[in-house]
Formats: structure tokens, sequence, C-alpha cells
């Protein structure tokens, strides 16, 4: 059947319109820095960072990427600015700077910072948000995940290493300049074993001690991993200013990409949070202990492995060069020899102090994977803070649960000109408005007691601790216990930051400074300074059996 021609030209047209007007109005970012947003459903919140789009960009192309750490008092468009090597203005102040992006020269890489909420470390939230913002990033473009890099100035310099120890297989380089790590980052230094690292750091440092980087340098570099350091003699703490000239860090960058399958992976945790490197994978840790590997192909199908306070590990080895299916693989593993039949995914797990091919798999009561503590793990994600009512109590009474609760949930309050306010607004609630939809998503922060709390009146039988009523008013008790896939956790009497001065350089609001050093529990007595009993819970959430004892007698806890 044939179209008359005065019939199919119509549809001809409409077709081409349709064609012409989809290419019109497609949507395409242009090149240069700008900003994008992802979703954070920590607080419901859309999180911006600045990109940095090549010239000339190619959608079916891969690109290199660098995640770049802006530091305190910073942030998402300054950042971009100082890793191009972009300065204030002479006489212009980091407000007015923010404003513009000036003209610099490309790059064939894209670029990315993230806002980190402002000025409040790279651990909890802010971490999170790093590795939203690069899963939102490889969602939009074509990433070579062989050739992610990292670095990052004075705060971000110290998240540099922060994130790039924990995560080490990850990045294919890190290089922090005038680096500020959290405290705890040193215990993972062996693990910056498969990437460079290069070191920027002021001599004359009034900020950031030149002492202390020189001391990491040291350390990496007996370690064996591969460090460059770049010391300004007479430069005070803005070294970032020379370190980031002419793009320098790109150049620097380019020859390196990550290798998935290095011959040797040496790694070290005390968390579940971060128990994997390359294609090796902690299976059972002992709470609060620092567990280590040192894993190594000595041929084809051979490993040596020498392993300190682990108890299972897995081996994903499919794709290694040194690695042959179907035939025999011979393993080393602290002086016990074992031939397996050669499967490329392979478990051991330690009894009676020697090793078997066996795989370890957790109860559904034990530490793991996102159950483990410790206290702080609650506030990395989303969560709510939930105050009682359960014993109805009066007006006055009610508002001081609530504002105690509004306390510790106010991260946001205000800290000056120069560290702004934390950009972080989780919800406050009462114990009757807490949704099923809030017990299956959030992490819950309870305040009260088994009588003045629902949740944790509903939750007692469970609970490991509670607190003697009649020593509310000069306790205080904080822990943290699993609740399904999220945690809960319970303060009763005293606040946990009773006590606790304003002094030194607050990265969190004061209510939260102490949260990243707590264990699961601690009790003390009128301030979070007089502690009486803090501690780890035991694999399967209970109190060590000597702990139990001393606790239990001292009358603060029934």
């Amino acid at each position: 059947m044939k179209f008359p021609l005065q019939k199919l030209l119509p549809i001809l047209i409409g077709f081409t319109f349709l064609t012409q007007t989809k290419r019109a109005f497609s949507q395409k970012l242009s090149a240069g820095p700008q900003v994008l947003t992802f979703y954070s459903d920590a607080d419901d919140s859309e999180q911006p960072y600045s990109i940095y789009i090549p010239k000339n960009f190619d959608a079916g192309k891969k690109y290199p990427l660098v995640i770049m750490l802006h530091g305190a008092g910073s942030n998402l468009r300054l950042a971009m600015r100082r890793v191009f090597g972009k300065s204030n203005e002479p006489g212009a102040t980091d407000v007015e700077t923010s404003r513009v992006f000036p003209d610099w020269k490309d790059v064939p890489y894209i670029v990315a910072a993230p806002n980190a909420r402002g000025t409040s470390g790279y651990q909890g939230i802010v971490e999170k948000d790093v590795y939203d913002m690069l899963a939102d990033i490889k969602k939009r473009f074509s990433i070579d995940t062989n050739r992610i890099y990292l670095t990052g100035l004075s705060m971000g310099g110290g998240g540099t290493l922060w994130l790039g120890l924990t995560r080490p297989d990850i990045w294919a380089a890190i290089a922090p300049v005038c680096p500020a790590p959290p405290k705890g980052t040193d215990l993972f230094t062996p693990n910056a074993l498969n990437y460079p690292v290069h070191f920027f750091q002021g001599g004359a440092d009034p900020v950031v001690a030149p002492a202390g980087t020189r001391e990491w340098v040291k350390k990496l570099k007996e370690l064996g991993t591969t460090v460059e350091y770049t010391e300004y003699p007479g430069v005070q703490h803005n070294s970032w200013e020379k370190a980031y000239q002419d793009e320098y860090i790109f150049n620097w960058f380019a020859p390196y990409k990550r290798n998935p399958y290095p011959e040797n992976v040496r790694f070290t945790t005390n968390l579940y949070k971060y128990n994997s490197a390359y294609w090796v994978v902690f299976d059972k840790l002992l709470p609060g202990k620092l567990a280590e590997i040192n894993a190594k192909f000595t041929g084809v199908n051979s490993i040596n492995i020498k392993t300190s306070l682990l108890d299972a590990f897995t081996l994903h080895l499919n794709g290694h060069p040194s690695f042959k299916k179907m035939q025999s693989l011979i393993l080393n593993i602290d002086g016990n020899k074992i031939t397996s039949n050669g499967t490329d995914q392979i478990s051991f797990t330690k009894e009676n102090g020697k090793w078997l091919e066996k795989k370890y798999v957790p109860s559904t009561t034990s530490k793991q994977k996102g159950s483990e503590g410790p206290i702080y793990d609650a506030f990395s994600s989303r969560h709510i803070y939930v105050y009682g009512t359960k014993d109805n109590p009066g007006p006055e009474e009610l508002k001081s649960r609530m504002n105690i609760a509004v306390q510790a949930a106010n991260w946001s309050v205000y800290r000056g000109e120069f560290l702004g306010r934390v950009m972080f607004f989780p919800r406050v609630i009462a114990d009757k408005e807490v949704r099923p939809s809030d017990l299956e998503s959030s992490n819950l922060i309870l305040f009260g007691t088994v009588e003045t709390n629902n949740i944790i009146s509903d939750h007692s039988n469970m609970l490991p601790m509670k607190i003697d009523p009649k020593n509310l008013n000069e306790y205080g008790l904080l822990y943290i216990f699993p609740n399904g896939p999220h945690y809960m956790v319970v303060s009763s009497g005293l606040p946990w930051w009773a006590g606790v001065e304003e002094k030194g350089f607050p990265f969190v609001p004061l209510a939260n400074r102490g949260l990243s050093t707590f264990k699961d529990y601690i009790i003390f007595k009128s301030s979070i300074n007089n502690v009486i009993a803090d501690g780890f819970f035991d694999e399967n959430w209970k109190i060590p059996e000597e702990t139990q004892k001393n606790i239990k007698t001292s009358g603060i806890i029934k």
C-alpha cells in the first residue's frame, strides 16, 4: 500500500521537528568551572559541589578525576580556584573571591570540590558527602577509575590523608598540602603502599607545624611508600599558593595510575567500615583492636601472608595477573602452609590459633559491617534526635527535654565569621512522633530512660545498660546499640557534653565535639571529663564480663 505524498509529507515534517527540537533542547553542561548538587539522605538536602569540565569535552571518553578538599573557613568555590593556582586578588577577601571563577588554563581532567558542610573536618557526615559526590560524578560522567586523585589543603590536607589511608584502593595518588589530619589517622599509615604521596609544607607554618609533616614523610618512607616532599623555606600556612601554582598538581598526578591488582597488599584497620583493600577483605575483627595483614604473591598461585589480630579474611583473586584458575593455590599464612584448589575467591578463619580454609559468617547479632559502633558511627549517616514523653511531663519539663535534644542536633550553631556554620540539619522529634519510616531509614539518638522515653522502653529487653533513676542528676550514660539495619544511641542522665569547655579550634559545635573520640559506651560523673567506665562491647554486643562486674557493683547502672 502506497501513501500519497500529500499524506506522507506532514508525517515527515513532524518527525523532523521532533528530532530537531530534541537536539536543540537536550541538556548539556558547558565547559569550565560550575556548581552541581547531589541529594544527601543524611538530612534530605541538596549538597553543592564545584566541578570543572574540560574544553572540548567528549562524553564518549573516559576522564581522570581530581578531588580537591578545602581547608577551614573555605568553601567549594575557593577550593576550585586554589587547586588551579588562583589566589585572591590583592586586597580581596575570601568572600569577595568566592563570587567569581576566573579564566585559567585548560587541563584534561574533571575536577571536583565538595562543600563539605563548611568547616567540620572530613569524618562522619562529611566523609559520606565526599563519597556521595564521587558516586554522583560517576553517574554523570565516564570516569577512569584507575585515575582518581585526591588532594587538599590544611583541614583538607588532613582529610586527604584520612580518606586516602582508610580506603586506599580508590586512589591513584594523593597530595596533602600543609595537612592537619584528625586524631587516629596515623593508625592507617601502612595502607599507603601502592600509590605515591606528595606532601607540600611551608617551612615557617605557624598553624601546621612542619615537624609534624616531616614525621609523616619519614614514617611513610620507612614503610616503603613512594613519597615526595616539598618544603618552602620561610612560607607560612599559605603553602598551597606555591603547591598549586601554574596547575602543577595536574602535571604531578599525570603519570600515575591505580593498580587494582598489586602484588603486595599491606592493610591495617580497626573497623569493618574500612575492611577491604584491593583483593583482600577482613571478615572478622577483634572489637577495638587494630588488625593487620601483609599479603604478597611470591610467584604464580603462591602467596605469603602475615597477619596480626585478625580472625578471618577473604581473598578475591579473579583478574589478578599472578593468579591462574583451575590450578592449585599455595599459601603460607603465619607459618601455616595451605593448598587450595585454585578458586578465585577463597576464605580463611582462625580456630584455636590455626588457619583453616573456611568462610566466616557472622551471626545476626554479631558485630559486622554496618553494625559495629563506635558511638560516632550513628552520627555519621542519617539520624534523628528523639526526646521522651512517656511519663507525660509538664510544660517546663517537656521544654527542657526538647531543648537538650535541640542542642545536640544544632550542628549549625554560629562559630564566628571564619568558621561560620556546619551546614547539617537533622530532625528533632518527640518519641510519639517517630514513624515506621524513621525506624526503617534512620539511626535514633534517644534521650531519656525506660521510664521517660517510649522508644527506649519498647526496646528495654534488648538493651545492655540502664541507669538507676536515682543517679540521673549526677551521672551520665551514653552507648550505641544495633537496631535492625541501623543504630540506637541512648543518652541517659547528664548529656554527653556536660563539662565540655569552649577551647581549642571548634571544627564541630561544643555539644558534639567529643563524639568521634568515644568508644561503644561511656559512663561519667558530673562531667564527661570524669569517666567512670568506657569501652567496647564484645563481638556479640555484650559488655565484657569483667567490665560488667565493675559497672554493676558501682550501683550507677542497674
